[in-house]
């Protein structure tokens, strides 16, 4: 069995907890309270795996794009994701809690060609 004191981990924390409305409270103090730690690696894994999978939707709306000779090219794709405590990675929608200010956001821009 592996030893998890070495695995490295992050705190996600998952109240709604802001150091304005606590200041004589540190970040680590409400973190460890309201979070939960979770691994590194398995973080990188699940990111992994979701930026393939948006790479793949997105290539196949540029191909249809350029299929039906809509003249568009895709350039630029803005997206805001979540990591619950669980440490899964979601897509925001619009709506609701979709602008929340623990949203990633994540800007991914054509590169030139070499």
């Amino acid at each position: 069995m592996a030893d998890e004191s070495n695995v490295e981990t992050i705190w996600i924390v998952t109240d709604d907890a802001s150091q304005g409305s606590e200041p004589h409270r540190s970040y680590r103090e409400i973190a460890q309270e309201k979070g939960v730690k979770v691994s590194v690696p398995a973080l990188e894994q699940k990111m992994s795996r979701f930026l393939k999978s948006v790479s793949r939707i997105f290539h196949q709306a540029e191909q249809e794009a350029q299929k039906n000779n809509a003249g568009m090219q895709l350039d630029e794709i803005e997206l805001s994701v979540e990591i619950s405590g669980e440490g899964e990675i979601k897509l925001m929608g619009t709506g609701g809690k979709a602008a929340s200010k623990g949203a990633i956001k994540l800007t991914f821009k054509r590169t030139e060609p070499k």
